[in-house]
């Protein structure tokens, strides 16, 4: 196994260079809790109508359940995001699988001391991928800034500091993020004293590093259930919630996979909860990460990411809507 040392440095310099400098010098400390600008209305995912296959029971690398998934959706690929065998939950230790859209496995990277993996993204870099994701895990083993990782195959990377990463909003505490790439935005889900906030920038300022205010931030509606992923397409939040199936994972019933849209122009709910069926009869079906992509043709999904298969030996499987209103 190879393992790369230290925290490479970004092609377009977003990693920061000088040795004591600082988020504010750079211009990312910004605090902003309101939002700069309205987001042009735009239609939205009817969470009512079927879900689709897209591969059921993958295998990954290691044998722990996924956490989530994106896509590189210029180079063609799916990362999904695992727990680390042999890692606690404080860790932070996780495994990105690379991985093609009929869900067969190409490689891996370890990211030792990362965060939970709620939620990535992976941005196209010309034939590499960025991923931008959580880093400098905390007591609880959940990210406290973000870090974007040049994607290298079979390769170990140990965590940077959250002073050498990046902490766009004041006062949060922790950090995860999801592209959308039909709007070039990026959604930022952050902890803060009050509760979780959503922020949504555009998609360049993590490419350049210069955040400034955020296009919409505000405080995210109570919606009960465990909370599993989150994406943005559009003008719209989708949030993912729901558990196992109970026991030994047997299929019981129609499971309490829950889907929600959400406003991000309110910060109100738009429709659900909604029980999402995909995949029922799969055993334990733990659902685990949302992502958008668009197709070649132009067809808009909403993909929904569920942890399957047997303990110790899990799998990957992934469902899509794409029913727009």
């Amino acid at each position: 196994m190879n393992r790369t040392p230290g925290f490479p440095l970004s092609r377009r310099g977003l990693i920061r260079t000088g040795a004591g400098a600082s988020l504010a010098a750079l211009g990312l400390g910004v605090g902003a809790r309101t939002a700069s600008a309205a987001v042009a209305a735009t239609k939205r995912f009817d969470l009512t109508q079927p879900s689709y296959d897209l591969f059921r029971s993958k295998d990954t690398h290691g044998a722990r359940v996924q956490q989530s998934f994106a896509f590189d959706w210029e180079n063609k690929f799916l990362f999904v995001a695992t727990k680390r065998s042999g890692s606690t939950e404080a860790d932070g230790d996780l495994c990105i699988n690379k991985m093609d859209f009929d869900g067969n496995y190409l490689s891996y990277m370890h990211l030792d001391g990362f965060g939970h993996g709620v939620s990535f993204a992976a941005l196209p870099n010309g034939s590499e991928t960025e991923l931008w994701i959580e880093c400098a895990a905390n007591t609880k083993g959940y990210g406290t800034a973000l870090a974007p990782i040049t994607y290298r195959p079979n390769t170990t990377l140990g965590s940077p500091a959250a002073s050498a990463a990046y902490r766009p909003i004041s006062g949060a505490t922790e950090y995860t993020c999801s592209a959308d790439p039909v709007y070039d935005r990026m959604i930022v889900r952050y902890h803060t004293s009050g509760g979780k906030r959503i922020a949504v920038y555009p998609l360049s300022a993590f490419r350049t590093g210069s955040f400034g205010s955020p296009l919409v931030d505000f405080q995210q509606p109570t919606i009960s259930g465990t909370p599993q992923g989150y994406a943005l397409y559009g003008s719209y939040m989708y949030y993912l919630t729901g558990d196992a199936y109970p026991g030994d994972g047997t299929p019981t019933g129609d499971g309490n996979s829950y889907l929600t849209s959400i406003d991000i122009n309110t910060g109100a709910v738009k429709q659900g909860p909604v029980l999402t069926k995909a995949g029922s009869t799969l055993h334990h079906r733990e659902p685990e990460g949302l992502a958008v992509y668009r197709t070649d043709g132009g067809e808009v999904r909403l993909f929904i990411g569920f942890a399957t298969g047997l303990e110790g030996d899990r799998r990957s499987s992934i469902f899509y809507k794409k029913a727009l209103v």
